[in-house]
């Protein structure tokens, strides 16, 4: 495990800090009193509900469950997924902090049939956690993936301005 640990940590120190923070998801609760997490009907459960984690997935093409926020994440692996966002010029997604609310945090666990935390989602699909983000951009996946949903990773640039010199 700590091989993997320091293969990450090496990683993310190879990663440029690339643009400005974004939203971050209020808790589920807290949403749901806001309307954003389509709190209209139900059966008044708990705020981890299926119906109600299910919206907050299919909310926006880029979500992220994870520990903290994006401009300051609470765990290592939290901030790797942020990053990687970032130095593919993703600015626009939703980040739930986890830790902010209990029922969301067990109910995206239940949602995905996933373990930990972060989870990212393209386009309302469960994608994986950090470890398949930082693969899926080690192997040009990601950007394939962010190009279909309409996102021109900002890699694709730096690589035409590399070109030119």
């Amino acid at each position: 495990m700590s091989g993997s640990l320091s293969r990450l940590r090496a990683a993310l120190l190879r990663l440029p800090g690339l643009g400005s923070p974004v939203w971050a998801g209020r808790p589920l609760s807290q949403a749901a009193a806001a309307g954003e997490a389509g709190a209209s009907g139900g059966d008044g459960g708990s705020g981890g509900s299926r119906d109600e984690v299910e919206r907050l997935v299919r909310a926006h093409p880029v979500v992220v469950f994870m520990k903290g926020s994006p401009a300051q994440p609470l765990c290592g692996f939290s901030n790797a997924v942020v990053q990687i966002l970032r130095m593919h010029g993703v600015s626009d997604y939703r980040a739930y902090d986890v830790l902010q609310d209990s029922d969301l945090r067990q109910g995206i666990k239940n949602y995905s049939n996933w373990p930990t935390i972060p989870q990212v989602y393209l386009s309302g699909e469960f994608v994986g956690g950090c470890d398949i983000l930082l693969q899926m951009h080690q192997n040009g996946d990601l950007v394939e993936e962010l190009k279909k949903l309409g996102i021109r990773s900002a890699l694709l640039d730096a690589e035409q301005d590399q070109d030119k010199k």
